[in-house]
C-alpha cells in the first residue's frame, strides 16, 4: 500500500492508502516519487472542470481495496501530473532507463512511435492509454503519491542531470515546457515587445524563458501584486494591475507608442496565461501589425475573436496542448546557467501535510504562493 492524494468527487479529495502500482505493460517503468507539485489544472479536476474525464486506467485503482470513490460512476484516482521519480521497476521493453535513475516525469506520457510523435507532436500521440497523452492524474493515477507507473517510459522521461537540485527539476514536467512550447518558441526574436497576461506560474515561466531572446519590453498584467512584484524582479519592464489602471490597452499603447512615427504601437507578442474570455480580448486589444497571440491558459469558456477588427493586422493566433518535446532543451539552459527557474518554487510541504498545501497554493494571492514542491515522507534528498 501507498499514501495517494485521491480525488472522492467533485470538491473531495482525501490523503488514503491505496494498493502500490505495478508493470501493466512492457514499456511501463514504476518510480518512487521524489518531489510532486500542484498544478492550476488540479483544481479544475477537482472543481469539476474535466468532470467528463475523471476516470483509471489503472488495475489497482480498480480494485475493492482501493479508497478512490466514484465520479459519475466512474472510478476516481490520485492526483498529479507533474514529477520526479527514482525508478524502481522497469518493463522488458524499456530499453533507456534502469532502476535506480532518477527522471523528470514529462507531464505527456508518449509513444514515441505513432504518426503524430514522429512528427514530434507528442501532445497528440494515437496510442495514449487516454482521451490524451496527458493522462496522469486525470485518467490514471498520478504522482501525488509514493509510486506512480509511468508509461512509455522511453519517451516520457528524462534524466535528471547531476548537481541540478530536484526542485527545478520538478518545474520541467510543465510548467516551463508549457510556457515556453505554447508561449515562447518561434513566436519572439530580439527587439520584440512583450505583454504577458496572467503571473501564475505559468506566465513566471514564460517570462523567463522570454528573456534569453533579449526582447525590448515585456510587460507583465495580473491583478495579484504580490505576483507582478516577483515578475518585477525577474525581469519585466512594466507591471500593470487592471484593477488599478482600467485601461489596460491604452497604457500600452502609450508604452509602444515611442517607437518612431513609422512604427504603430502595440505589442509584438501577447500570451495569455489564464484562460478567460476577458483575459483574451485584452490580448486582442494590445497586439500590433502582425502582432501574435498565443493563448496558453486552458479556456474554460468560449472565447469571442473579434476578426472583424484583427485580420487587416495580420495577426497570428495559436493555442494547444504541450507536447513536452522542450524538456532536453530547457534541461540543458538550466545546466548552462542559462534559464534559472529556482523562484517560482516558493513553498515545501511533505505527502502527510498536502492538504495544507493545496490551501496554500489555492490561496495564493494571501499566501504568495507560486509552486508548491511536495516530497514524500521519509524520501531524503539526491
Amino acid at each position: 500500500m501507498m499514501k495517494a492524494m485521491c480525488l472522492l468527487g467533485q470538491s473531495n479529495v482525501q490523503l488514503l492508502d491505496i494498493p502500490r502500482p505495478k508493470l501493466l505493460k512492457d514499456t511501463d517503468v514504476v518510480g518512487k516519487v521524489l518531489r510532486a507539485t500542484i498544478c492550476g489544472s488540479d483544481l479544475h479536476i477537482i472543481d469539476g472542470f474535466f468532470n467528463d474525464q475523471s476516470t483509471s486506467d489503472e488495475e489497482e485503482a480498480k480494485s475493492k481495496t482501493a479508497k478512490t470513490g466514484s465520479i459519475g460512476g466512474k472510478t476516481g484516482f490520485a492526483l498529479g501530473h507533474e514529477g520526479v521519480i527514482e525508478i524502481t521497476e522497469v518493463g522488458s521493453s524499456v530499453h533507456n532507463f534502469k532502476v535506480g535513475d532518477v527522471c523528470v516525469v514529462s507531464c505527456i506520457s508518449c509513444c514515441g512511435e505513432c504518426h503524430y510523435c514522429k512528427r514530434n507532436q507528442q501532445s497528440h500521440c494515437a496510442r495514449s492509454e487516454g482521451s490524451t497523452p496527458g493522462v496522469l492524474g486525470i485518467e490514471m493515477n498520478g504522482l501525488q503519491s509514493e509510486y506512480c507507473r509511468i508509461p512509455y517510459a522511453d519517451h516520457s522521461l528524462y534524466k535528471c542531470p547531476k548537481g541540478i537540485p530536484l526542485d527545478v527539476c520538478l518545474l520541467l514536467s510543465d510548467v516551463l515546457p508549457t510556457s515556453y512550447e505554447l508561449g515562447v518558441r518561434g513566436r519572439v526574436q530580439e527587439g520584440d515587445t512583450v505583454a504577458i497576461v496572467g503571473m501564475g506560474p505559468i506566465g513566471l515561466g514564460a517570462l523567463l524563458s522570454l528573456k534569453p531572446f533579449k526582447p525590448s519590453q515585456i510587460i507583465a498584467i495580473d491583478t495579484n501584486e504580490s505576483r507582478l512584484k516577483v515578475a518585477q524582479s525577474l525581469g519585466a519592464t512594466t507591471i500593470i494591475n487592471p484593477q488599478k489602471q482600467t485601461n489596460v490597452a491604452e497604457i500600452i499603447h502609450e508604452l509602444t507608442g515611442n517607437q518612431g512615427d513609422e512604427v504603430k504601437p502595440g505589442v509584438d507578442l501577447a500570451i495569455e496565461c489564464v484562460g478567460f474570455p476577458t483575459t483574451f480580448d485584452t490580448c486582442q486589444d494590445i497586439i500590433a501589425p502582425y502582432g501574435k497571440i498565443a493563448v496558453v491558459g486552458v479556456p474554460g469558456k468560449p472565447f469571442n475573436l473579434k476578426m472583424d477588427e484583427l485580420w487587416i493586422s495580420n495577426f497570428d493566433l495559436s493555442a494547444g496542448l504541450v507536447s513536452g518535446n522542450s524538456i532536453g532543451e530547457l534541461m540543458e539552459k538550466i545546466v548552462s546557467g542559462s534559464l534559472d527557474p529556482s523562484p517560482l518554487i516558493t513553498h515545501h510541504f511533505k505527502l502527510s501535510e498536502i492538504e495544507k498545501a493545496y490551501d496554500t497554493f489555492r490561496r495564493s494571492v494571501d499566501t504568495g504562493a507560486i509552486k508548491v514542491s511536495i516530497t514524500p515522507d521519509g524520501v531524503e534528498d539526491h
